[in-house]
């Protein structure tokens, strides 16, 4: 393993807190299985990134009900109502967050797929995200992960060696764009502490 990692980049949700947005709508429907197909059919994955990529909440809620005028409620609840999704912060992650920006040995920033509009909103309800040398939100830049160009934008505004930076992410598909960019990535799953993954790493905060 690399033994000359200098900076560690965090994705943010699904690796410092924790977001789904069935924590919101298995309170609005009353099954799991009508929330589910809701989130499948009408506020899919895919219409949601597209926020994170810079499109307006405004028309990204106007689009969806265009296509559901009957869900135009639950529609406009997935913004209105977005800091419900939220369950809470994956505090072992965080604790080694603060122990890596703590120790001077390394440079820690923030690669986020998120929607500019909530971004203040997330500092306030998180504020941990503050602590960063620098972040970037996928939102404000207008293009995102998995995509090439999110990637090289963090190498160049940071100065970063992708050799001896290490990516963390809960999504495959983007810890492989990382990889692609040259930058040694790993996917956090909750299935092994990730303190002990950055370790493989001889990362010792």
């Amino acid at each position: 393993m690399n033994s000359k990692i200098d900076t560690v980049i965090f994705d943010l949700g699904g690796v410092l807190v924790d977001w789904d947005p069935m924590n919101l709508y298995k309170k609005v429907f009353e099954s799991e299985e009508k929330a589910t197909w809701f989130l499948n059919t009408v506020c899919t994955p895919e219409w949601n990134i597209e926020q994170d990529g810079g499109r307006t909440i405004a028309e990204a809620v106007k689009l969806k009900i265009s296509e559901f005028p009957e869900y135009k409620k639950e529609i406009e609840m997935f913004y209105q109502r977005w800091d419900e999704m939220f369950t809470g912060v994956i505090q072992a992650n965080i604790d080694l967050q603060q122990q890596l920006i703590n120790n001077p040995n390394y440079k820690v920033y923030a690669l986020t797929n998120w929607s500019a509009e909530k971004w203040e909103v997330a500092l306030e309800l998180f504020p941990f995200f503050k602590d960063f040398d620098g972040v970037i939100v996928s939102g404000i830049e207008k293009t995102r992960k998995p995509f090439d160009v999110i990637y090289q934008l963090i190498i160049d505004r940071f100065q970063i060696i992708p050799k001896k930076a290490l990516f963390i992410d809960d999504n495959l598909e983007n810890v492989n764009a990382a990889k692609r960019n040259r930058i040694n990535a790993i996917q956090f799953t909750g299935n092994e502490l990730l303190i002990n993954q950055v370790s493989k790493f001889n990362i010792f905060p």
